[in-house]
């Protein structure tokens, strides 16, 4: 994972800000997975706050040509990437698609909207890490496709270890403006949470599928 400290303490303050990132250790989340978790974060919000849509984006843009170079295509991942992804592209001057969790059951049956040539190389644009599954999902779609995929670039990770080994045995590369391990050092030196939160919310991401799992 590559990230730049200045960017990953400025992107957490401000998703803290607006509440996109949830800090809740005494009444925890039940994500879709079933897993039960202390955080919640949606970065959806994002879209809503122009100063820092454009923040978000500006990041995006410059990190992506100096980590990856400048691709032929952005590739945004579906649905939580095709708004900023957008606008990275618009930024970049580039053309843009986006891929869906699995081709659809009817008309040309896409899994990738947009035009997309064997070949072009593409940087994806996600929102959200979490073990990484969705966004390597999309990853392999496009190679199916014939892109030639360059790197990923995602608004947050949770940094998980089972992320971390299936990005390094896929072996794609993954750029975040912001990161579970910044977030928390941000949260407790602006007064988010306690430490006594912070050391749980630590536990949780020790091992998040059996944290809050009554024995």
């Amino acid at each position: 994972m590559i990230f730049n400290k200045t960017t990953a303490e400025k992107t957490a303050e401000l998703l803290l800000q607006i509440n996109a990132i949830k800090l809740n250790p005494g009444n925890p989340f039940t994500w879709a997975s079933g897993w039960k978790s202390p955080i919640y974060c949606d970065n959806r919000l994002i879209l809503s706050f122009p100063a820092i849509r454009n923040y978000v984006r500006d990041e995006f843009s410059k990190h992506i040509e100096k980590q990856f170079g400048k691709p032929d295509v952005i590739a945004g991942v579906a649905t939580g990437a095709i708004g900023i992804g957008m606008l990275v592209a618009e930024s970049m001057g580039l053309p843009f698609v986006y891929v869906r969790p699995e081709p659809k059951k009817h008309g040309r049956q896409n899994q990738i909207e947009g035009f997309l040539q064997k070949g072009q190389s593409v940087v994806i644009v996600e929102d959200l890490i979490s073990t990484g599954g969705s966004s390597l999902q999309a990853f392999e779609a496009l190679k199916e496709a014939g892109a030639n995929v360059k790197g990923m670039a995602a608004i947050f990770t949770y940094g998980f270890d089972v992320s971390e080994e299936n990005f390094k045995k896929a072996n794609l590369d993954l750029f975040t403006l912001s990161n579970y391990q910044n977030l928390l050092n941000l949260a407790v030196a602006k007064q988010y949470i306690t430490e006594k939160e912070e050391s749980t919310l630590r536990e949780w991401n020790a091992s998040p599928s059996t944290w809050g799992v009554s024995k």
